[in-house]
């Protein structure tokens, strides 16, 4: 057999070999770091023998499904010691996620972090211990009957619930075997940096019909450092989470009356609106035309859509004159009503359509988290409508819109291009032209990104833009959508130069994507300390005592004239206590005035910025500060908050 490496050499065998063997003929610090193996695109265990000819790429902890395969042992490695520890819990399922792993137990017994420094040193005796994992499989009701001996109902109704084909497989460590398809390492021995982060509640299967489970998660890396670096990070994040600094800051508010549904605050408002009003100045020098569709729209248009068969139990219905509505989770389909509204030319092409659009859309309430995971949300989306040849500058301009926004923000960002998936609706035609189209906007603008193979949308293929915050997260916000199906569904024509009927092609397009969502994006990656244009208050009048509350005022009203968002701080508190709660407020501005300050017609600056900035004529001041708001600076913070 054949064996086609990632970087295109070849390897010959006269025998069938596990991935593992492979591994160690290429390199024994290969094998020592290998975690799994991905078999013509597919991740298998080190442990699968090939037979035939294929494509494989060893994979190692440098790579997510690598990462995600030491993960899962790590999980493995939890529950073994949960078990050893308390000997009546039972199991639920123990995946591995994004930065770790999780595992949900059934425990009559409230689990706390004492629980969990137990558990870490259970694990750590059980890595020692050095344990090799072996994988076998049993017969359906062979399986069962396991489970059932060991009272694991959850594993049993797992296996219950499988294909009746459905090959079952288990892994042992030791005493320890559990219901799993895999990969996993070869022992645990390799498992030697690791965390508890937290409990959580889970109901099983996500049902909240269900029982609640107790979740317990965690993280593991290969060294230590990258431990500590890991950890040193979330207790960043702790500390500028935006449901924290939203409260702290008066931004908004979660009610128990409507789970879900933000309310803004007058802070929060400010932020909000000043960041609408950056997103119509940058849509109207592009040439987009602002529209707004209703917030509910009949059962038929969601037919033909296809959301009421797709996307029917997130939608919120209810019944108006014996026929069904829907609130509408996305608004394009309103955005095609409009695009209907008049017979359209080839030279009314493009037309680009942008719509701040409030949707709802159910999520479980396990599922909600601040301003992250919401019930309804304001979307900025926008519809293009173009002729195919029109394609690729679309594609530019959007990219470059999009790169405009997250400039601005200080965000960096790396670009995916999702081609057809397998339960694609459309012609071959379509799709080479549409991924050509994308393919080519990209190379144009010499834009690294990375090909997801078989990850588009049904209807077209995709642009995805995941951006990185300032503590190295990454979030996927901007996307760019191409669709022949709502144009086909909805028999949307123009007519051509030709004088004849032709169906346009689809845009569908975010930039900020969710309003909420970034909004909470943005709080944690300044962590409260807006840019000065963004910062809904920007100044601060800080008056030495009562005695000069008049110049405040005088000072106040001048900047507020000027378009300044200021205010005084009136109380009777000393100036050093006025100072620290403009500070805690995360004002960029503090103008301190007394005496001296009344008498020149001057103001002593505090900025967020450099600190004490000394005295400034109050004139010199606004037209320095009003430049800064012009011009959206991003002054770079240099004072410890």
């Amino acid at each position: 057999m054949i064996i086609t490496l990632k970087d295109g050499s070849k390897k010959e065998y006269q025998q069938p070999m596990s991935i593992l063997d492979i591994a160690s003929d290429i390199s024994e610090g290969l094998a020592r770091v290998a975690t799994a193996g991905e078999v013509n695109g597919e991740v298998e265990d080190l442990r699968t023998v090939i037979d035939k000819d294929c494509e494989l790429n060893i994979l190692t902890f440098d790579s997510p499904e690598g990462a995600g395969a030491f993960r899962h042992t790590t999980s493995h490695i939890m529950a073994q010691a949960i078990k050893r520890l308390y000997p009546e819990v039972k199991l639920a399922i123990g995946p591995s996620i994004a930065d770790g792993f999780y595992y949900d137990i059934d425990s009559d017994t409230p689990m706390t972090a004492e629980d969990l420094e137990k558990i870490e040193a259970e694990m750590k005796k059980i890595v020692k211990e050095a344990l090799p994992i072996t994988r076998f499989t049993k017969p359906r009701e062979e399986a069962i009957a396991y489970f059932k001996e060991k009272n694991e109902p959850y594993k049993v109704e797992l296996i219950e619930d499988l294909p009746e084909d459905a090959e079952i497989s288990f892994y042992q460590q030791g005493e320890f075997v559990d219901l799993c398809a895999g990969p996993h390492l070869m022992s645990t021995k390799p498992v030697k940096a690791f965390k508890l982060t937290s409990l959580a509640g889970a109901y099983w299967r996500g049902s909240e019909k269900n029982k609640m489970l107790t979740r317990i998660y965690g993280t593991s890396f290969t060294k230590k450092a990258d431990l500590d670096e890991y950890i040193t990070r979330m207790e960043e994040a702790k500390k500028r989470d935006h449901r924290k600094l939203g409260k702290q800051l008066g931004l908004f508010m979660m009610r128990d009356e409507g789970p879900g549904f933000p309310f803004f605050l007058p802070k929060g408002m400010i932020l909000k609106n000043t960041l609408l009003d950056y997103w119509r100045e940058i849509h109207t020098k592009a040439g987009y035309v602002e529209i707004s569709t209703p917030i509910m729209l009949n059962r038929q248009l969601w037919e033909t859509s296809g959301h009421w068969d797709h996307y029917r139990e997130n939608m919120y219905t209810t019944v108006i004159d014996d026929t069904d509505f829907a609130i509408k989770p996305m608004n394009c389909p309103g955005g095609i009503l409009v695009y209907q509204s008049e017979p359209r030319s080839y030279r009314d092409l493009p037309l680009r359509m942008g719509e701040i659009g409030l949707v709802h859309r159910h999520e479980k309430s396990g599922q909600l988290h601040g301003l992250m995971r919401v019930r309804c949300f304001n979307q900025d989306d926008a519809h293009i409508f173009m002729m195919p040849e029109q394609i690729r500058d679309e594609i530019k301009g959007v990219v470059k819109l999009i790169d405009e926004v997250y400039q601005l923000f200080g965000f960096k960002y790396h670009v995916e291009l999702s081609t057809r998936p397998e339960d694609s609706m459309g012609s071959d035609e379509d799709w080479e032209m549409a991924t050509d189209g994308l393919r080519s906007a990209l190379d144009d603008l010499g834009l690294d990104y990375v090909v997801n193979e078989g990850d588009g949308a049904f209807y077209g293929p995709k642009i995805d833009f995941h951006l990185e915050d300032s503590i190295g997260r990454t979030w996927q916000c901007g996307t760019i959508q191409l669709d022949f199906q709502l144009p086909l569904r909805f028999n949307c024509e123009y007519i051509g130069a030709d004088g004849e009927k032709h169906r346009p092609i689809m845009i569908h397009r975010v930039a900020f994507g969710s309003i909420e969502r970034f909004i909470g994006i943005l709080i944690e990656h300044f962590a409260g300390a807006f840019p000065t244009w963004l910062s809904p208050e920007q100044v601060r009048v800080l008056p030495i005592s009562d005695k000069y509350l008049d110049y405040a005022d005088k000072v106040n009203a001048a900047l507020t004239e000027n378009g300044i968002r200021s205010s005084v701080d009136t109380r009777a508190e000393k100036i050093g206590y006025k100072i620290r709660e403009a500070r805690l407020a995360k004002v960029p501005y503090m103008l301190v005035v007394g005496a001296k300050e009344e008498e020149e017609g001057k103001v002593s600056v505090r900025s967020r910025f450099l600190g004490d900035e000394g005295q400034k004529d109050l004139d010199g001041f606004i037209a320095a500060i009003k430049e800064e708001i012009r011009t959206r600076e991003m002054r770079k913070v240099e004072v410890e908050e």
